[in-house]
Formats: structure tokens, sequence, C-alpha cells
């Protein structure tokens, strides 16, 4: 019979040994504080167009309700952060997360395998998994977990290792050892807040607009984009990394060792022309497992017009 210690001694190996960076563990239960901040950030209307973000507050927020008898949420890390990025010269941009295969497959993939390993290791186990794909506050919960502070640019930070990392969540009804938050150590710093072109930041930071992200503007939002955001979207065509480039924490990146994630050499050498005359087959075959296909033909092309250096950006 397995100890609690003993137990929670093999999650964090096994998930160690399926590529994880680092695993935290807190205790299932109703994230109050949390209720508060988002009850009133979807009050300001800090979503935009995001409405699904309305639904199912009670799961976003007690995940006994999305695992009956939940004793345990592991959240776990997994790095993104490439060796190899498009070139400067290129101008049109795609946030480095998008550079490989769709996270979402390639992720829930080991975390079943960690969840069967934990069955045929501890016993009978009711559990979930979950990567950004339900109503899951995962920064909260990494948080919670001690794998780093949410910074002012509202991304988990981690101290030895930076923000260029994918999480993940698996909801267990079987109790573990519980992992301690750690201490915020933005300090003073502000080069996320005045970096950010569209000030989607809260100029005294941890709280995102996310209404006027980059982001958002690119990929959850639909239809045309505001006029207001012509000359701010310094090239991003498909996500944002600005804060994340600024951030000092960052310098501690290391190159992730995922093949999954490595970019092909046709995107890596895609010119602002090859962007601007993609056609929709160029499309689907560049971009087939990634999660770029989300916004579909129709949107990166909207993007691509939207931010193209036209002849008054290179005069």
């Amino acid at each position: 019979m397995m100890t609690i210690y003993q137990k929670t001694k093999f999650v964090k190996q096994r998930a160690s040994d399926l590529g994880f960076f680092q695993v935290g563990i807190s205790k299932a239960e109703y994230m109050e504080d949390e209720a508060q901040r988002m009850e009133q950030w979807l009050d300001q209307h800090r979503h935009g167009t995001m409405n699904y973000l309305e639904r199912y507050f009670d799961k976003r927020l007690d995940p006994t309700k999305l695992v009956p008898g939940a004793k345990s949420v592991i959240s776990l890390m997994y790095n993104y952060y490439p060796d190899e990025y498009i070139s400067e010269d290129s101008k049109l941009k795609i946030s480095r997360y998008a550079l490989g295969e769709d996270y979402h497959q390639v992720i829930k993939k080991k975390l079943r395998l960690l969840l069967e390993d934990m069955r045929q290791m501890i016993g009978e186990i009711s559990g979930r998994c979950f990567v950004d794909s339900a109503p899951v506050l995962e920064r909260d919960w990494a948080r919670r977990s001690g794998l780093g502070w949410i910074g002012k640019n509202t991304l988990l930070i981690h101290p030895k290792a930076g923000s260029y990392f994918f999480l993940a969540e698996l909801i267990i009804d079987l109790e573990l050892e519980y992992d301690a938050p750690i201490k915020d150590y933005c300090g003073t710093c502000r080069r996320c807040i005045d970096a950010c072109p569209t000030k989607a930041i809260d100029e005294t930071g941890y709280v995102m607009d996310g209404s006027k992200c980059i982001s958002y503007l690119t990929i959850e939002h639909k239809g045309k984009i505001p006029n207001s955001f012509e000359d701010k979207m310094e090239g991003w065509i498909f996500g944002c990394d600005i804060c994340q480039e600024v951030c000092p924490w960052n310098r501690f990146a290391q190159p992730h060792t995922e093949p999954a994630f490595e970019p092909s050499e046709a995107l890596l050498r895609m010119s602002p022309h090859d962007w601007q005359e993609i056609t929709e087959e160029v499309f689907r075959k560049l971009f087939s497992k990634s999660p770029i296909k989300r916004t579909k033909f129709t949107g990166l092309k909207r993007n691509i017009n939207f931010v193209s250096y036209d002849d008054k950006q290179t005069d």
C-alpha cells in the first residue's frame, strides 16, 4: 500500500518522464478569491466577445463540479519556447506557441498516459484531463500549486524558466501532498505594461483587458478588427508575444525538446509576400495540424490584410 508521499512522488516523477517541466498539486476546493476577481472582470466587459467565459461560472471555480469527489488538482507545465523563430525580416509574426502542432492534442495524449500509469500503479482513480479547452482557471490552479506567480502581464511566471509554457491539469479523486504558492517577484517592473502597443494591460498591472489584446483581436475576435487598432498590431497576424519578449524572467527560457512543436522549414521561410499571397490550399497544407487553423483561412487573411506593411509603412 503506497503512502500519500509515495503516490505524490510517483506522479511527479512520471510526469517528468513524459516531458513535463514541472508539476504542482493543490487541494481541490472552491476558489473564493478568484470568483470575486473573475466576476468583477466580467462585469467590466474585459472579455470582449468571448461570451463563453460567462458560461459554466460555477464549474470554473469548483473542481468538484467537473469531477465529483475531486480531492486534488495536478497542474503541469510543458515548455514550448522554440530554438528557431521566424526571421525578423519577415515583419509578419505569429506567436511562438503556434509554430508547431496543436498543443491540445500533444499534451492531452501525455496526460492520458499519466492518468493511466497512475491507475496501474496506485489503483482506481476517477479523474479528467484538461488542456485549455474546458472551464478551468489553469493559471490560478498553477499559482496555487506553486508553479509560479501570476505576473503583471497576467501570465504565469516561473522564477527559473519564465512564461513560455503550456499549462494542463488533472483533476482527480485521489488525495496527494499539496504544494504551497510562491511569492510574486514582479516588483516595480512594468516593462510589459509599457511595451503593450494596444494598452491592454492595466496601468497597475495584473488585469488584462482582453478586448484590447492582440491575441484576442487576431484569434478570438470575429468580424472586422476595429480601425482604432491600426498601426498598433506591430506585425502580429496570429497571437502576440510582446509582453513575454520584454519580461526579464524570460531570459531564463530554454528551448523545448518536443519534436511536435518544431516549426516546418516552409513556415520559417515565409516572406511578407508569401503571407500576403497565401492561398487556401497552402493554408490547409501548412497548418493542417497547427492551432492556427482555428482562425480559418478567412480569419488569417483578415489579420494579414489588417497588419500588412503597406507603402505607408515602408516609406
